[in-house]
This record gives structure tokens, C-alpha cells and sequence, in this order.
């Protein structure tokens, strides 16, 4: 096991970061994306996604060039995207392709707006939005488990009034479950060790755990404290700029999928992964059965997801507001892989 003394006390500086374009973030669930057009933001830039006739997600800045109002107040007409305002029109690459009152002796506008790579996967809509020659070169955080029939997604939405480094830092530091006695799935982490690279921070704890779902019984126990066992059981966690992945042994898996909005204020999904590999029966019945199974089952730990997202948001907007007040005060920090997150925030940012 290798020994860490603590890191010296810092003054909070990641904060005042931005963050590395160049990487695919997590703007919506597929399910957002409907026949009208959805609005968001990402790092100060406003956006707006909208399907084609193919069903295809198409992404462009959300303002018409004309008076430069919202497009994503319009409405979709076959693969463009109609201005609410005027009626002007805009194909998924950005150009103007119509104009209403548009006069045989006038031209449309040569301006374009930008158009940003995106893809669907995994139940969630992906953007790049740095170099887009860089975008087929960066990988996406895959999510091999959304579907797999041997596991049962919940997702919570965490929206807080914070820099997405208080997020991170959160995530990756296990000792805070100490703030939730009735939803956290293990006690007494214990760092056992911690690895840096450019690209990702990995933290491995031991940890006691009661998080073991191999009878129907044991489900229960999710709801139960009572019932609850516990064993030793690994816990990593990882920083994977720009989102976040934890794994408590062979059953529990639970991940976080960025969407910074500004300085103070971020946009995340939380995926939390139930695994039914351990019911040897289940695999024998009819797929189709077991993909109803799977849908049926959807949300089922919504209860318990929702309640650390709204535990965690509390801390992490006082911790916005702290700093803000008090932008020079030091933090006495004892868990190197905070230090780790901040380090990796700011190598990222300097890269791009």
C-alpha cells in the first residue's frame, strides 16, 4: 500500500479556469431531442439541436443571422431549421438556404453559422465543440452497460450553480459520503492509491460495502438499511476529462456525463448501472422478455440517485459561494486526489 501525506494547503485557482474544447461532452439525453428544436448552452456557447427528416441530430449556434434572436424558438421544416422571427432559414451546417420574402435581384447571405459535430449513442446526445478536424480523433466515454440487458439504468440530472470543478471534486473524493448516511452504497473508503496521467485521474479506495445483488431479496437492501451486510469490496473512481466513472466491485457501476454552462453554473447527467449478471436464470429467458424487463425497470433506483444529487448540490453551490466571497482564502486539503482533479483541470485547459 503505498502512504500519502497530506497536500499542503492551496488557494483554489482551478475554479478560475475554463475548460479544453477539444474533448465531447454531453449536451442532452436522446429523448430531449424531439420533433421541436432544444436549446442549451455549453461553455458560453449557445447551441441548438434539432432532428432532420432522417432523424438525424443536427447542432448549430442558436441565432438566426438576420436579427440574431433565438432559432431554437422556430420550428423544424424538413431538414432546416425555421426562424421564428422572419422565417429564415437554416440547413444543418449553418448556412441561410431560404428567405420568405427573398427578391429575384438579392442574394442570400454568404455568412454561415457554426455547426458543431455531434453524435447519438448510449441513450445521450455527444458534442464537440473545439477544432471539429480534431473530433474524429478524440474518443467518446462509451456506455457499454446502457444496452446491455444485464443492467438497469437511473438517470438523475445534476443542475447547480457552480464551476464544474467543485463537481469534480466531489465526485472523485469518497470521503464525503459521510454526507449520506441513508443513500451511500459503502463506508470507510480508505485510499489505497492514486495515479495521474494528461488525460485522466484514477483513484482506488477499499471500502466496505453491502452492495451485492445476487438474490431477488437483495435488491431490497437498496431501501432497507436494515438489511444491509457489509463486506470489503475495491472502489475506483475516475476522472476521465472532462466526465467521471466509479466502480464498487463486480455489481455497482455509476457515472457522470459533463455539460459546462459558465463559471457558475454546470449541467451533468448521473448514470447509476444495476447489474443482474449474478441471476444465472434470468439470461435464459426470451430476449425480448428481458429487454422489457430492462425498460420496465428503468429509474428503479430514481429515489436513491435523486437524493445524493440534491445532497451534493447543496455543498457544492456553498462552495461556489464561499469562493466567490472569498476568491484568496486557502482550503486545507487532506485528500491528494483533490489536488490530483485541479492539477488535471489545469493541464487540460493549457493544452487546448
Amino acid at each position: 500500500m503505498q502512504q500519502f501525506t497530506p497536500a499542503p494547503a492551496q488557494l483554489r485557482k482551478s475554479e478560475r479556469w475554463g475548460i479544453n474544447l477539444n474533448h465531447w461532452y454531453v449536451v442532452a439525453r436522446s429523448s430531449e431531442v424531439k420533433s421541436a428544436p432544444l436549446g442549451l448552452t455549453l461553455w458560453h456557447q449557445a447551441i441548438v439541436l434539432f432532428r432532420d427528416q432522417a432523424g438525424q441530430i443536427q447542432a448549430i449556434e442558436d441565432r438566426c443571422l438576420h436579427r440574431q434572436v433565438k432559432l431554437s424558438h422556430g420550428k423544424v421544416v424538413g431538414d432546416q431549421l425555421e426562424c421564428s422571427y422572419h422565417g429564415w432559414c437554416f440547413n444543418g451546417s449553418g448556412a441561410c438556404v431560404a428567405v420568405p420574402y427573398l427578391s429575384e435581384c438579392q442574394k442570400l447571405p454568404s455568412a454561415q453559422l457554426k455547426g458543431y459535430p455531434v453524435r447519438e449513442q448510449d441513450g445521450f446526445v455527444w458534442l464537440f465543440p473545439g477544432e471539429p478536424s480534431l473530433s474524429d480523433s478524440v474518443p467518446l466515454l462509451g456506455l457499454p452497460e446502457w444496452d446491455h440487458l444485464n443492467y438497469i439504468a437511473t438517470v438523475s440530472l445534476i443542475d447547480c450553480k457552480a464551476h464544474y470543478s467543485f463537481l469534480m471534486e466531489n465526485l472523485m473524493d469518497m470521503y464525503h459520503g459521510h454526507l449520506h448516511q441513508d443513500y451511500q452504497a459503502w463506508a470507510d473508503p480508505v485510499l489505497q492509491d492514486l495515479e495521474e496521467s494528461p488525460e485522466r485521474v484514477d483513484a482506488h479506495y477499499q471500502a466496505q460495502s453491502y452492495y451485492k445483488i445476487d438474490k431477488i431479496w437483495s435488491i431490497s437492501q437498496l431501501f432497507f438499511p436494515a438489511l444491509r451486510q457489509l463486506h470489503p469490496e475495491p472502489l475506483d473512481v475516475s476522472y476521465i476529462y472532462p466526465h467521471w466513472v466509479a466502480t464498487l466491485g463486480e455489481d455497482f457501476k455509476i457515472c457522470c456525463l459533463l455539460c459546462p454552462i459558465s463559471e457558475t453554473a454546470t449541467r451533468a447527467y448521473l448514470i447509476h448501472f444495476t447489474s443482474l449478471n449474478a441471476f444465472d436464470k434470468l439470461h435464459k429467458l426470451p430476449i425480448g422478455f428481458r429487454r422489457f424487463l430492462k425498460t420496465r425497470l428503468f429509474g428503479s433506483a430514481q429515489r436513491i440517485l435523486d437524493g445524493l444529487v440534491q445532497q451534493d448540490v447543496q455543498m457544492i453551490e456553498e462552495e461556489q459561494q464561499a469562493y466567490l466571497q472569498n476568491p484568496e482564502r486557502q482550503s486545507h486539503e487532506l485528500n491528494r486526489t483533490v489536488t490530483s482533479v485541479q492539477r488535471l483541470i489545469r493541464q487540460q485547459v493549457r493544452q487546448h
